[in-house]
């Protein structure tokens, strides 16, 4: 096979850790408003995952002890795009989100940083300099 043709096609779902689950799946909800798509476990057993949607790729939050998966944050953030993150900003404080250092501006987009209730590292993300071509 050549090396220019890529055998991936997409990115089905982005995992992330959770010590909580149904704290985290109520922070993905209720906090930051995103669309939960189902919850899934092994049948008789509490519940392994859950996914939410982003409108471009699905978040699925694993239950790490229920998995058998040894727990560990992801300090690289996952950026959520934004039309504006003042804004964005402003209404997740006023629903108790704490935000790491003021906003950046990279000069060609604009980023803050705060945490789930796990500890995973999150962002808002705004592009506002034409890519190129």
């Amino acid at each position: 096979m050549p090396a220019t043709t890529s055998l991936v096609t997409g990115v089905d779902f982005v995992s992330i850790p959770a010590k909580d689950l149904q704290e985290s799946r109520d922070f993905y909800s209720d906090v930051l408003g995103l669309e939960a798509s189902s919850v899934w476990g092994r049948p008789g057993t509490e519940a392994v995952g859950a996914e939410f949607e982003t409108g471009t790729v699905t978040l699925a939050l694993l239950n790490c002890a229920a998995l058998g998966i040894e727990f560990q944050a992801n300090n690289s953030p996952i950026e959520f795009r934004v039309d504006d993150v003042a804004a964005a900003r402003a209404e997740l404080e006023s629903r108790g989100v704490e935000f790491k250092g003021e906003i950046v501006d990279s000069g060609v987009c604009h980023q803050t940083f705060f945490e789930d209730p796990a500890g995973n590292t999150l962002a808002f993300h705004h592009r506002y300099a034409p890519r190129d071509s």
